[in-house]
């Protein structure tokens, strides 16, 4: 058995969508906060109870991409301080030490690093770090698809926080295929070295994959680990069917392959922490079950 290894939640989105949650397109994961939080305090309980050691704050989607630019200029400020505080509790209700991840998300769109404008992002990334900053251990840039968008989010950590201490965390979206060569890419084409230079040059204390096919991240994994043997490395990838690995947020709803079921998701992870990976868990479709399997195998 490998131990020690840092286990984090599952896809907040799709676990709210199957405990019956208000769940929709374009807001996601967004509507439960806005109509029904009880069921994310629920959904994070759910995550704890199957052995997540760090839950992430349900601020994905509080973004004017999915809640619209009128209720996120009217509710975005509270509704992300109630992911925080939802997340925080049940953090602090936990029987054993649960950290919280502050979900910083690609604010101008998934998998879209065509879409990106630093202006606008770091103002919008404002709102999110000033509102997550009291109930927060960890900051969580996840489903970054470029360099860009993680220099954005250092920027913004720093105006708004100064010398903040706490962990900083990047996690990258990959290229659903791999090179010719095996190698695994950004979604902007930029390289594993790349993400990693970046992470080390923005004095980010880890790296990690997420949101991506379960068969791109052993490389992706290997590369990081080949470019820094220090640094913690986590992946949580999703469980679309293939050719939807390929739709942008807000593009249709995703459908889920049948081969990530528990024991096949913790094979994929086997060969991740095989690679280097020190943390792992899962986005989209991975719930409490799959993170309960993780936990059992690699916890002591």
């Amino acid at each position: 058995m490998i131990s020690n290894i840092k286990i984090l939640d599952g896809g907040m989105g799709r676990e709210l969508a199957r405990m019956g949650a208000p769940f929709r397109q374009p807001e996601w994961s967004a509507l439960a906060l806005i109509q029904a939080p009880e069921f994310v305090r629920k959904a994070h309980d759910a995550f704890i109870a199957a052995g997540s050691d760090v839950i992430t704050t349900n601020s994905y989607a509080v973004v004017p991409f999915h809640v619209g630019e009128t209720v996120f200029a009217e509710q975005g400020a509270a509704l992300i301080a109630l992911s925080g505080k939802l997340a925080r509790e049940a953090a602090d209700a936990a029987k054993t030490p649960v950290k919280v991840a502050g979900s910083l998300p690609p604010v101008l769109g998934s998998y879209r690093p065509d879409l990106f404008e630093p202006v606008a992002a770091k103002a919008l990334l404002t709102v999110l770090v000033e509102n997550l900053k009291d109930s927060v251990d960890y900051w969580l840039a996840e489903t970054q698809s470029s360099v860009a968008e993680v220099e954005a989010v250092r920027e913004v950590l720093t105006d708004v926080l100064g010398d903040d201490r706490r962990p900083l965390w990047f996690s990258f979206t990959l290229q659903d295929q791999l090179t010719g060569d095996g190698h695994a890419l950004l979604r902007s084409g930029e390289s594993i070295e790349q993400a990693v230079d970046a992470a080390q040059r923005l004095s980010a204390s880890a790296i990690l994959f997420n949101c991506s096919r379960p068969e791109v991240m052993a490389a992706a994994v290997r590369a990081a680990r080949a470019a820094n043997t220090s640094f913690d490395i986590g992946v949580y990838a999703n469980a679309f069917e293939p050719a939807d690995n390929k739709r942008g947020a807000n593009e249709g709803l995703s459908k889920m392959r049948q081969d990530t079921d528990p024991a096949g998701y913790l094979q994929f992870a086997e060969d991740w922490v095989a690679q280097g990976a020190t943390m792992v868990g899962g986005c989209c479709g991975i719930g409490p079950e799959h993170i309960a399997a993780l936990k059992n195998a690699f916890s002591q």
